[in-house]
Formats: C-alpha cells, sequence, structure tokens
C-alpha cells in the first residue's frame, strides 16, 4: 500500500492571509485563504484522494472515509480501526494569519461528546514562519474565577483593547517554536504567523473575544461565552512554550493521548521507524523528498498506511509526523 496524497480543502476566512497558496505551489485567485485542510475527516469536508504515483489507481477519488472502509486496520493500523472505526481521529492544517485570530477555547472529549456528540479539541502549533513581532496567546497568565471570566469577557473594550486581553499569556513567537494547547486552554494565534496545526478531528470552538471584528456582512461574530466557562482550565501553568532538540534528525515533539508528534530532517536519506501500529500523516515543511515510493515537496501532506509505516526517505527536506498513540 502506497502513500497517498489528498486534495486540500482551501478556507476562506476573515483572517486569512496570502501564504498559502506559494507556499504549497498552487495557484487559485481564491482570497484570503486562512487554512489549508491537509488530511480531514471532518463531515463535509473529508479529504479526497487524488494521487498515489499508481497507474489507473482505482483509489484516486475515494474519499477519506471510503479508503478506511475499504482496507480498515491495513490503512489506520488495527488498534486505531477498533477504536476510532471509519472516523479518521486527526485533522492536520497549514494556518496562515494576517491578523489575529479570536481568542477561543476547546471542549475536552466528555464535555464535547455531552454537547454535541462528538470528540473534543486537543491541539498543538508548529510555526513555520513569523514576522518579526508577531504573538502567540496560550494560557493563563494569572488565575481567575469562571464568574471572573464572564465578568472580563463581557466588560466592553476601551480603545479595542478588551480585559479578557489582560489575563490571557502573550508569547514572542519564532520560526520553530512549539505550542501544546490540551482542550480547555485559552489561546489565539497573533497577526504573521504561518504554522502547521495538528488536532483531534473536532470543529468545535468557543469563541470568547474577537477583537471587535466584524463579518462579511457587517455584523459582529458570535461569540459564546457562557459556553467557554466550563470548557476553560482556569489553572496558571509555568510555562506555555514546548521544548525539543532540535539538533536531532528525529525530535519528539507532542506525545500525548491523542496524538504522537516528530519532527524529521532529513539532508541525503534516512530509515525512520516510529514504532507505532499507526499510519503516519508526513507534512513536508521545506524541501523535497520521495518517501516510500513517492514524491512529496513542501506544502504537501502524504498520509502512509499503517501496514507500510516505516518511512524510506531520500531527499533533502524537513517533516512533521504524526500518529495515533
Amino acid at each position: 500500500m502506497k502513500p497517498y496524497k489528498f486534495e486540500p480543502y482551501l478556507k476562506t476566512t476573515l483572517w486569512g492571509g496570502y501564504q498559502i497558496a506559494p507556499f504549497k505551489g498552487i495557484y487559485t485567485a481564491q482570497p484570503n485563504i486562512g487554512e489549508s485542510w491537509e488530511v480531514s475527516g471532518v463531515p463535509e469536508h473529508v479529504s479526497v484522494a487524488i494521487e498515489r504515483g499508481l497507474i489507473d489507481d482505482v483509489d484516486v477519488g475515494l474519499t477519506l472515509t471510503e479508503l478506511i472502509d475499504k482496507y480498515k486496520g491495513l490503512l489506520v493500523g488495527q488498534k486505531v480501526y477498533k477504536k476510532f472505526g471509519d472516523k479518521f481521529p486527526l485533522l492536520v492544517k497549514f494556518i496562515d494569519s494576517r491578523q489575529d485570530l479570536s481568542v477561543q477555547v476547546h471542549p475536552d472529549d466528555k464535555l464535547a461528546m455531552d454537547r454535541h456528540g462528538c470528540a473534543g479539541k486537543t491541539e498543538m502549533w508548529y510555526i513555520i514562519k513569523s514576522d518579526i513581532g508577531s504573538k502567540i496567546y496560550a494560557g493563563l497568565k494569572k488565575s481567575i474565577t469562571p464568574d471572573e471570566y464572564e465578568q472580563l469577557a463581557t466588560a466592553e473594550a476601551v480603545g479595542g483593547h478588551s480585559p479578557m486581553q489582560d489575563v490571557i499569556s502573550t508569547h514572542e513567537a519564532h520560526d520553530g517554536d512549539l505550542f501544546f494547547l490540551p482542550a480547555g486552554r485559552l489561546h489565539a494565534i497573533g497577526a504573521g504567523n504561518f504554522l502547521a496545526e495538528i488536532q483531534e478531528t473536532s470543529d468545535i470552538t468557543y469563541r470568547v473575544y474577537d477583537f471587535g471584528r466584524k463579518d462579511s456582512h457587517g455584523q459582529p461574530r458570535e461569540l459564546h461565552i457562557e459556553q467557554a466557562r466550563d470548557a476553560i482550565d482556569y489553572r496558571v501553568w509555568p510555562e506555555y512554550r514546548s521544548s525539543y532538540d532540535s539538533t536531532k534528525p528525529v525530535s519528539q515533539l507532542i506525545n500525548c493521548p491523542h496524538f504522537v508528534v516528530h519532527r524529521v530532517v532529513v539532508q541525503v536519506a534516512l530509515q525512520v521507524d516510529l514504532h507505532s501500529d499507526s499510519f503516519v500523516i508526513v507534512m513536508c515543511l521545506w524541501g523535497e523528498a520521495n518517501i516510500n515510493g513517492i514524491s512529496i515537496r513542501q506544502g504537501e501532506t502524504i498520509l502512509v498506511p499503517a501496514s507500510e509505516n516505516v518511512l524510506y526517505i531520500f531527499g533533502n527536506a524537513s517533516f512533521l509526523t504524526a500518529t495515533v498513540p
């Protein structure tokens, strides 16, 4: 089973920029592309296979859900298939923030299942490129109670500044920075960041503050202040930026119950065995290479089946890999 490439879903957003299409080497007149969903099992936006490097490939044109139904554990891993069935457990994206995103929070699995009948949303960000002075907002810098949160979130902004901004921890963003965002952590991507996001398959977001912006119809975007109250983790943590060893060709970035992510850097050739009964998502951050017989270049993403998940890489490139533990 050779790796799969999928048609990306390019999403226009209020805050989106212009870097995603050139980064991926594609032309489109679509404006303000904020996200490219690379591999998705989200209903209404399930990825469709477009290439495997095979002649007359019968799998081209099938959705990710159809491929899982066809190959089951051979594609996603036996343990993964037993747990998730035909539902693909991860969503991976490239994100380009020309403006600040809204301050938001995501529910955990239990709250999301109770309210929405779906998974919650734990995620991570790997910053590919950040403009000088760009920011990442993640976590609380001082402890507040749920009642205090509601007072801050509903207070009127003064000069475009909301009191909510005074309690959220602000971080200078740099190329290669890593932020882990467990469900419940308040966060926002600041303007001037281009990053990769890996998350649970969920599109549930509670928007807390949106900098007073209007939508395409001139109306304020909907906030979810009351819903977010029970979702927020009100604890203050000593550090919100994650560290890793950037000198190694293979560095583990994140190991949580929902996904395991590595950074891989190849200069000529490398064999990578992640020792996991799981598919491997490979996102190319720069360069070009051949992985298990299929070419991949900057901005492309492939899904390597679990049955063939030892990566034989030839080229000069860097990647993020994601598996399910």
